[in-house]
Formats: C-alpha cells, structure tokens, sequence
C-alpha cells in the first residue's frame, strides 16, 4: 500500500509540474501578443462557434444513378465502336480471303505451267499440288472452292480422275510434233503460230527450236510478237522471168483485200487467214459548220396573223 500511494503522489506532482509549464508558455505568449489581437481572436472564436455551418451532401439516389448512368454511356459508345470496327473487319476480311483465294489459284496454275514446260507432264491430286507450292494453310472451305469450282472451270486445268495436269492451246511432245503443226497450218492456209504457245506446250521448247533450225521461219510482228512458220522447201525454186513479168504487170494497189479474198473464195481457192493484231478503225468526227445558225424563234398569236399590224418599220401610214 505504501509503495502505491507513493507512486501516485509521483504521478500528482508531474501533471501540476506540467500545467504549470503550459500555464507559464501561455502567460508569455500572451504577454508577447498586442491585447487588441487576442480579444479580436476571442471575438472571433465566439462568433465562429455561434453560427455553425451545414455541409450539403447529395442523396444517395441521385448519386446511384449518376454512377450507373454513365458506365452506359460508355457500353454504348463501347458497343458502338466494337461495331464499326467488326464490320470494317468483316470487310477487310472477306477482300483478304477473296484475294487470297485467287492468288492460291494463280500460284496453282503458274506451277502447273513450269513444270509442265520442264518435261513433268504427269497428272497430280490437289494434295500433291498444294504440299509442292507449299499452300498447306489453306481451309477445308478454299480447298472445296479449288476442287468444285476454280480448278475445274479454269481453261488452262485439265482434270482427269481426281488428278490435275496443265492444259495448254498446242499439246506437243517433242520437236516433230511442233514440226507436224507447222506444216498442217502452212497445208491448210491457217498461217503460223504464236512462239508464246508453243513454248506454252512444248516442254524445253528452246531446245527443240534450235534443233530444227532453217525448217522454221520467225517472223515478228509489229506488236513485237513472234511468230513461227513452216519452212517448206519444196517450194523453193527458181521461176521464169517471163511469169515473174506477168505476176508484177497485174496490179492488186487499188483492190481491197476483202475482194480479193472473196474472188479467191469463188475459184475455190482459201485465202491465208491474218494472225496479227486487228486494226482499229478511226471514226472521223464530223466537222462543224464555220457559219453561224440563224436563229429561230417560235411564232406566237399565230391566229391574229390578219388581225396585229408590223410596227418594227415604224408607225404605218394611214389607208
């Protein structure tokens, strides 16, 4: 008990020690401070705790639906825009798939060419081919596209059982099927060959070219395009100077050439059908009249012709 009233006597003795510290600061701040200041400050301590303020909250209702208003807002907005960019999108995609289609078939058709040109003139399925152009990323609705509709209708396609080959305009072998052509156009009045075609189909066609040397003739065209004839040389002889006099005394100048095909028709003869490029026939326009139209105007009042009298002379003399 002792040891506790004395304890508590301690702790008495330090809060008056302490109130009397804070007592002293306040008397000297106070005793620092001008007198007019600090009753002001009580004036004013007093009036501040008279006239207490009301802080206005907003409802909890009205504050709800302002946050719920506008996360639709932005939904809609959102939405909105998700919109616009999935149909710009569709777009895009269905151009990316179309053109990507057809450049499937494009790299089809151009390697089917190439190697039928090399000499591979065998047939192959539509797995085989994309594994070799190395289109195997295409989708099972592409791939039905190229087998139902692309590759069937293709005119340079050829399909046999399931299996696909490349199917050109001359189908040669060999240098004396090419030859064999040559002569049956020169036999037939039918002219040459485009050397494009024959390249088209005969596989090294180069090669074989060279190899018949002078049995064929190259002629180019205006628009740069060769084209092949056959070289027949039982037609080379010599002729009369007499007949070569009487050829060039008849004069073709003036004639039209469809007259002269048509004579040529007459004596059962076929005339040589042209393989260039056709011509194309310039429409002259009309010149237009250098003299000026008169001008017409309508007549009107076309009933009081008897009637109205011509006053541009001047007032007309009295009857």
């Amino acid at each position: 008990m002792g040891d506790s009233a004395a304890l508590g006597k301690i702790a008495v003795n330090k809060l008056v020690y302490q109130e009397s510290l804070s007592g002293k600061r306040k008397n000297s701040v106070a005793a620092w401070m001008d007198p007019a200041l600090l009753r002001e400050r009580e004036l004013f301590k007093k009036r501040a705790l008279s006239t207490p303020a009301v802080e206005k909250r907003p409802a909890a209702s009205e504050s709800g639906s302002h946050k719920k208003k506008k996360p639709k807002l932005d939904k809609e907005g959102s939405s909105g825009s998700k919109h616009g960019t999935e149909s710009s999108n569709g777009n895009f995609n269905i151009k990316a798939s179309s053109g990507y289609k057809f450049g499937c078939l494009a790299k089809i058709v151009n390697y089917m060419k190439t190697r039928h040109q090399n000499g591979d003139t065998h047939f192959l399925t539509l797995d085989e081919i994309l594994d070799e152009t190395k289109l195997l990323d295409i989708s099972m609705k592409q791939k039905h596209w190229l087998m139902t509709e692309a590759l069937v209708n293709n005119p340079k396609i050829e399909v046999r059982d399931g299996t696909y080959g490349f199917k050109p305009k001359y189908n040669l072998k060999d240098k004396k099927a090419l030859l064999r052509l040559l002569d049956k156009h020169d036999q037939l009045g039918l002219g040459g060959v485009l050397l494009d075609d024959v390249e088209e189909g005969l596989p090294n066609a180069a090669k074989a070219i060279k190899a018949l040397g002078d049995q064929i003739i190259f002629v180019t065209r205006p628009d740069k395009k060769k084209i092949l004839f056959y070289n027949d040389k039982h037609c080379q002889f010599t002729v009369d100077e007499e007949f070569q006099k009487l050829w060039r005394s008849v004069p073709v100048d003036s004639i039209d050439e469809e007259k002269i095909e048509e004579y040529l028709k007459k004596q059962g003869i076929s005339s040589m059908q042209e393989t260039g490029p056709k011509k194309v026939m310039t429409v002259q326009k009309k010149k237009k009249q250098s003299g000026q139209r008169k001008r017409q105007f309508k007549t009107h009042n076309n009933h009081l012709a008897g009637v109205l009298e011509d006053y541009s002379d001047g007032v007309p003399g009295k009857k």
